[in-house]
């Protein structure tokens, strides 16, 4: 899925696994500030069973996860959650590889999931879940005009140990179809 003429969505393969252990294991602390996945994530065979996992759930569970390549580099992961097909909803997840921050990669591969989400998959609903104190992330769906709804305490467990409150924005296809 073309988003620009830098960046490139492609639906994840098992060949992804050695891209996604590699930056997870060369980045691990600036990762695992925020990411949950990271201390669990020890060796290539953690990163080959995630991406199994995502290509062989049942229909109604599947994810659609997406490799992101800058300039035909892999550079992160973004994806679309299972749909909620009886409230036509569902949830944007992302990580991004620490040297390509602030060029706006994930904004623009936001931007270009909103539209096939809104206007091909027909969904009425979209949130981003971000742990409170993660600006970069957050600042993503207020760039993008997300309405922020508050914060879900302790909405996720990190290192079996704490927990972080998690910051919800959500935006609607008629509020993203009037915006043009």
């Amino acid at each position: 899925m073309t988003v620009d003429d830098e960046i490139y969505l492609k639906p994840l393969e098992k060949d992804d696994a050695i891209h996604i252990f590699e930056t997870i294991n060369t980045q691990r602390k600036y990762m695992q500030e925020w990411l949950p996945f990271v201390p669990y994530t020890r060796e290539l065979y953690d990163s080959l069973q995630y991406v199994d996992y995502v290509l062989n759930m049942p229909d109604e569970y599947k994810e659609e996860v997406y490799t992101i390549l800058y300039h035909n580099e892999f550079c992160g992961i973004i994806g679309l959650k299972p749909v909620d097909w009886n409230n036509m909803r569902s949830e944007f997840g992302y990580w991004l590889s620490q040297p390509f921050q602030g060029k706006g990669i994930v904004t623009r591969c936001v931007q270009r999931l909103l539209h096939y989400a809104f206007n091909d998959l027909k969904i009425n609903r979209i949130q981003i879940k971000c742990a409170v104190g993660n600006v970069r992330s957050s600042n993503i769906p207020k760039r993008l005009g997300f309405t922020f709804e508050g914060i879900e305490r302790e909405g996720e467990r990190y290192n079996d140990q704490r927990y972080f409150d998690i910051e919800v924005y959500s935006l609607l296809q008629r509020e993203f179809l009037s915006k043009g």
